[in-house]
């Protein structure tokens, strides 16, 4: 680890009243996509169709199967990649004006994204296999130094590169599909199988062997694939022009890309939700599958921008300090301490080595289920934005990374009516 001067000012953290709205809210919002594309995972002992979904049950299950493949599977690991970068870039800002050197900021961010990866490594292990902290960790780790503080043609010529790849990528996955179908019983198991398998198994220490190297193809899938890069890299070039902060003065590129992007990322997701109520012939299987994936990022970053639209129009009405959007936020605040407590409610409560009850559930159960754990988390964030009390994984997570220079700006409680840090 580095050490901090001596003589360095505390690391102060960012003043309620000073936050920017949109990505916070995004941020609580996104966690009831998450909590919706995990809790179908929990379904493990019936036969499975596209994104581990059970193959059949009722209308109202093939409904909520269907919506949920169309608006959240491969939509929210976008989304977040976005916001993940935008907030890399405020944190930047922030520090450099507060008088923090840019190489200093530089080792924070190193030191932060090493922890992250560490925490993830440590809840996908525990807890649940399908972490994405390590993932955004690595993420970081590779690209924040290849590309931050780069010029904004050389980050959309390398967006553009990517988006071009990961096209071609999909041809190609077609095609060779087309040509050569594949043996299923000669290929090796998946992050996907390894993860349904960490489910099913009634012994904790046995299913946490197949949790890590679930965990591990998670987080290496997650930067190989190029959708998380590609968002990311899109959330550095919306950070620099202060997209979010100041929708105003970008309205109408973020109306076209929600507009645009969720189309093209429900038009794919209605494809996969066609290929799972098997409208589709195998044969299609490789080109819709990739599609959906593909087009998640535009899903992803075009959920941003609506966000950011909301959030703009709450402002400008006068609707910010409204009970729903301050719980909303509460829990964006704490997104951390948000995403990890869905793991200390959902696996042990759903997986075969807790009380196994995912074996009572179906698709449309399963979504209710999604959304009181979700509500849950925001009563819990809202109990503790009135108190005046961080997240505690923000909380630990920020100390790792500025260690003595956290000292201070800790110790305060932080309200809203205050207008002190959180």
């Amino acid at each position: 680890m580095i050490s901090e001067p001596a003589l360095q000012a505390p690391v102060r953290s960012t003043p309620v009243t000073e936050r920017v709205l949109a990505p916070d809210l995004a941020r609580g919002m996104m966690l009831l996509l998450i909590a919706l594309a995990h809790v179908p995972w929990f379904i493990y002992d019936v036969p499975v169709g596209m994104m581990l979904h059970p193959d059949g049950g009722s209308v109202a299950d093939r409904v909520a199967q269907a919506l949920t493949l169309i608006v959240v599977d491969a939509r929210t690991h976008t989304m977040f990649a976005f916001l993940f970068a935008y907030g890399i870039g405020q944190m930047y800002a922030r520090q450099v004006e507060r008088g923090t050197s840019p190489e200093q900021v530089r080792r924070y961010l190193r030191r932060r994204h090493l922890w992250m990866l560490a925490f993830g490594a440590v809840h996908g292990v525990l807890l649940w296999q399908g972490d994405i902290l390590g993932a955004y960790g690595l993420m970081a780790l590779l690209l924040v130094p290849l590309f931050f503080g780069r010029r904004d043609r050389t980050l959309r010529i390398w967006t553009g590169v990517l988006l071009g790849v990961g096209a071609l990528s999909v041809a190609a996955s077609a095609l060779v599909a087309r040509l050569v179908p594949a043996d299923p019983a000669a290929s090796a198991p998946g992050a996907e199988t390894l993860q349904r398998l960490s489910i099913a198994e009634p012994d904790y220490l046995l299913s946490a062997l197949f949790r890590l190297p679930a965990w591990f193809l998670t987080t290496t899938q997650g930067v190989l694939t190029l959708a998380l890069p590609t968002a990311f890299l899109i959330g550095l070039l919306a950070a620099r022009h202060r997209v979010l902060e100041e929708p105003s003065r970008h309205l109408p590129l973020l109306r076209r890309v929600a507009v645009w992007g969720i189309a093209a990322g429900w038009a794919a997701g209605a494809g996969l939700a066609l290929q799972h109520l098997g409208v589709f012939g195998p044969e299609t299987v490789a080109l819709v599958n990739g599609l959906h994936f593909y087009t998640g990022i535009f899903a992803g970053v075009g959920y941003a921008a609506l966000f950011g639209l909301i959030a703009h129009r709450i402002s400008v009405r006068g609707r910010r300090d409204t009970f729903p959007v301050r719980a909303v936020v509460a829990l964006g605040r704490r997104s951390l301490s948000g995403y990890l407590a869905q793991s200390l409610v959902l696996p042990p409560l759903l997986a075969a080595w807790g009380l196994g009850l995912g074996t009572s559930l179906s698709s449309w159960s399963a979504v209710l289920v999604a959304v009181a754990t979700w509500s849950a988390t925001v009563a819990a964030a809202s109990a503790m934005d009135r108190a005046g009390v961080r997240g505690p994984a923000e909380t630990l997570l920020r100390r790792l990374t500025y260690g003595r220079a956290a000292r201070g700006s800790d110790a305060t409680p932080n309200t809203a009516a205050k207008g002190t840090g959180r």
